[in-house]
């Protein structure tokens, strides 16, 4: 603003203008208006579906593991011996051994229900906000009548 002020002042203090008369001198600060983006905190929760777990201890299938093991242990027998003799004895073992392990009970985690839970999470959303900033200054005088307006930030 000092600048503005001073050069008003040379001017009209100059030999040139020195019967001149400068008046009404006015300084104005001018704003204008923006928007600015204001962040807004929320928290929503929703009920959430969660499964509940149990161990739960199962026979086991002597069968199934009977046959698993014999179907191996022929491969594996006929594959060792080169013969139907070593894929016979290799079923005869592998089914023993296979329906000695398939028969032992076995624990695994099943889904027995569902409960519903509440979660919880912050979510971010933005209102806009007008504010008034400064935006310029403007100095007004008259100098021989005549009117002047001159800009200028500070």
């Amino acid at each position: 603003m000092k600048p503005v002020i001073l050069a008003a002042a040379l001017l009209a203090a100059s030999p040139a203008l020195a019967n001149e008369k400068v008046t009404n001198v006015k300084v104005f600060d001018h704003t204008k208006v923006v928007y600015k983006e204001v962040p807004i905190n929320k928290t929503v929760c929703n009920d959430v579906k969660v499964p509940i777990y149990s161990t739960v201890q199962t026979q086991g299938d002597a069968a199934g593991g009977a046959l698993a093991g014999m179907i191996i242990g022929g491969i594996l027998g006929k594959g060792v011996s080169g013969n139907d003799d070593g894929a016979a004895a290799g079923a005869v073992i592998g089914g023993l051994i296979g329906a000695d392990k398939g028969s032992r009970p076995q624990t695994e985690q099943r889904i027995v229900g569902y409960e519903y839970v509440q979660k919880c999470n912050d979510v971010v959303s933005y209102r806009q906000e007008q504010v008034e900033v400064y935006s310029h200054s403007t100095i007004r005088f008259y100098l021989n009548g005549k009117r002047y307006v001159l800009n200028f930030q500070k």
